[in-house]
């Protein structure tokens, strides 16, 4: 995986007579990563850049997170973006909402996992429980190094039954482990169908996809964008299906300011 303002002279020449489709993960992305998820802010230059972006007509912005939508938009502010949240489970935007219906035995289930690890993990300083309506995130950023693996060990006896019973998945991210619904669905198939709705919006001009995400949970676009656009690893590289890697939010930050320059010109 290469660095990507390394090999800048080469990737400049794609965003030429292109519509551009930005994908951007939030937490460790777009905000530094925070001790509580409450707690992550996103920096006003950020915002202010994100702004100017978003009103360019040859570009389009697209939010991927595992916060719920409702959320992460809270926490941008732009009108005329999408926001897909719980990994690509919600979507709010411009003429598009969906927000699945959670049926009454799936919140059964997310409730007695959600009491089990309320009772067992409590007693660990540092751990967080978050219910988010149609998943459930159990963090633990704040646990001492010498408590995480009895955390994990909590965590997956409280979700075997309904695992190997295919009730429910489950998702692995930076400190955070997750119960999510038992459907085929990832952020690399919402960025597939963002793209599709994107291209056909955009009629006879290219559309490039643009990923920039941090976590694990972004591998599944990465994969699927990556042979069709951009995609960019924020942190240290590392085994990826990303291309390109920047080594933090203030360097993804600086490669936006540098593709809104371009645009601009």
């Amino acid at each position: 995986m290469d660095y990507l303002f390394d090999k800048w002279e080469k990737i400049h020449e794609k965003f030429k007579n292109k519509h551009l489709l930005i994908f951007l993960d939030f937490d460790g992305t777009l905000a530094p990563i925070a001790e509580t998820p409450a707690k992550a802010m996103l920096p006003q230059k950020t915002k202010v850049l994100l702004r100017q972006l978003s009103k360019n007509p040859k570009v389009k912005l697209a939010f991927i997170s595992g916060r719920t939508a409702k959320d992460v938009k809270n926490k941008i502010g732009l009108k005329n973006a999408i926001y897909s949240g719980n990994h690509g489970l919600e979507i709010d935007g411009p003429r598009i909402k969906f927000k699945p219906v959670v049926s009454p035995r799936f919140r059964k289930i997310i409730e007695k996992i959600k009491d089990n690890l309320a009772a067992e993990a409590s007693s660990f300083k540092g751990v967080l429980i978050e219910d988010k309506g149609i998943s459930l995130s159990l963090h633990y950023r704040l646990a001492e190094k010498k408590d995480i693996p009895k955390i994990k060990t909590i965590f997956h006896e409280a979700v075997i039954a309904p695992l190997v019973e295919n009730k429910i998945k489950i998702k692995f991210g930076k400190r955070v482990l997750e119960v999510m619904p038992p459907v085929d669905w990832d952020k690399g198939k919402i960025v597939l169908w963002l793209l599709a709705r994107q291209v056909f919006a955009s009629k006879d001009i290219p559309v490039l996809p643009i990923y920039i995400g941090d976590d694990v949970t972004d591998e599944d676009a990465f994969k699927a964008l990556n042979k069709r656009g951009l995609t960019i690893l924020v942190g240290k590289p590392k085994e990826s299906c990303a291309q390109f890697y920047l080594k933090n939010p203030n360097e993804a930050m600086v490669f936006l300011k540098r593709l809104s320059a371009i645009l601009s010109s």
